[in-house]
């Protein structure tokens, strides 16, 4: 028997290996849920998979007025986190610049895949069939209108306090009786 019927290609056990190393790496660190397709370069170092409805442009209209998530209410919304640490922790401009980006929809075959690679391979830039990019660039994300994503943070420059404003808090909304 030939030594490669034997054995499995090593090339075969690396994309393996790699995703488990990403895991060991980012998991304890970010809370990472290995979606393929990480973009915490881009939401402040915030694992936006970790939003209970896995929400990748920014929050749903269920931000309570504390800041609370709607499923998880004892947990802080995660755009709230991502917008606080993209303006408090010391990121490359262009990373700050990136989290007002739209980001493409998850593409739920790379789950469990490793970023690492599918960054490397162009993978992760695949868009799902009807999505484009409005962008000359195609790894250049698109910048939606300013209303579409409202600002989560207000920063006072006198003093750099940040105070939490939920984009959909009971006084935006209104009471509907």
């Amino acid at each position: 028997m030939r030594a490669s019927a034997r054995w499995p290609r090593s090339e075969h056990h690396v994309p393996g290996f790699v995703a488990a190393v990403e895991h060991l790496v980012k998991k304890p660190v970010f809370d990472c849920r290995m979606c393929g397709q990480c973009v915490l370069h881009s939401t402040g170092m915030t694992c936006p998979m970790t939003c209970p409805k896995t929400l990748r442009n920014g929050p749903c209209g269920g931000v309570r007025e504390d800041g609370g998530c709607e499923v998880k209410p004892e947990m802080t919304c995660v755009w709230l986190v991502a917008k606080r640490r993209s303006v408090s922790l010391p990121l490359p401009k262009v990373w700050r610049e990136g989290f007002d980006h739209l980001r493409p929809p998850v593409d739920n075959t790379l789950d469990g895949t490793s970023s690492w690679i599918n960054l490397l391979t162009g993978r992760d830039r695949q868009t799902p069939a009807g999505w484009r990019y409005e962008a000359a660039d195609p790894d250049v994300a698109v910048r939606p209108e300013p209303e579409i994503l409202m600002s989560l943070v207000e920063v006072d420059s006198a003093d750099d306090n940040m105070d939490a404003l939920p984009s959909h808090s009971a006084e935006h909304i209104g009471s509907a009786g």
